[in-house]
């Protein structure tokens, strides 16, 4: 499935997991180098100076805090002016952020990133009920996916299969550990910086 780009408008190793095939290695990227495919999901103009590649698991509240917190200050402050531009990345840390992160590659065009702000703001719900999955269609539902699509996007394997290979790349090529990580025109910054730190990270990319 083809990612769109999509505009303003709207842990060393891969952890095992039962049934995840072998994943080949991939080669460690120059830090100059920012490699965005037609896969990713990307928020703000294409062209944009500065690419932010973030590797983020929908179940980690450091990332939720990012989201929360910080990334609304990036939007406006970098992303909307057209000055840097999101790349997000899936690093699930567990099953469950990886099923999460296969029901948001259901959901296509702009509503994407509304529903990863979604996950993020429910995350302490969602996450910690009693039945997360029933939680999880729940939140799928407001973005217009039904129960039958929700079936079958959460048991979709070569979507899976896809998210666990975009997260050893990160880890082998950027050397990624834990979420979130960011890599910002080629270095990388760790955790979940404030809004003031954050921006002076990418002042540093200009």
């Amino acid at each position: 499935m083809k990612r769109r780009q999509i505009l303003v408008t709207g842990a060393a190793a891969l952890a095992v997991l039962p049934g995840v095939p072998a994943l080949l290695r991939v080669p460690r990227a120059r830090a100059d180098e920012v490699p965005v495919t037609e896969e990713d999901r990307i928020l703000g103009n294409p062209d944009a100076p500065i690419t932010i590649i973030e590797y983020s698991s929908l179940t980690c509240p450091h990332c939720a805090r990012f989201h929360q917190d910080t990334l609304p200050e990036v939007k406006k402050n970098w992303i909307v002016p057209g000055k840097a531009r999101l790349v997000y990345r899936n690093f699930p840390l567990d099953g469950l952020a990886l099923r999460a992160a296969t029901v948001a590659s259901c959901v296509e065009g702009d509503a994407y990133f509304s529903f990863l702000d979604a996950l993020f703001r429910g995350q302490s719900q969602w996450s910690r009920a009693k039945d997360p999955t029933a939680a999880l269609a729940q939140i799928a539902r407001f973005a217009g996916i039904d129960q039958k699509a929700f079936d079958a996007c959460i048991s979709d394997k070569a979507e899976m299969d896809r998210i666990l290979k975009q997260k050893v790349e990160g880890s082998q090529a950027y050397d990624v550990e834990s979420t979130p990580t960011f890599i910002i025109n080629g270095e990388k910054v760790e955790g979940a910086l404030g809004p003031a730190q954050f921006g002076k990270a990418l002042a540093k990319a200009e």
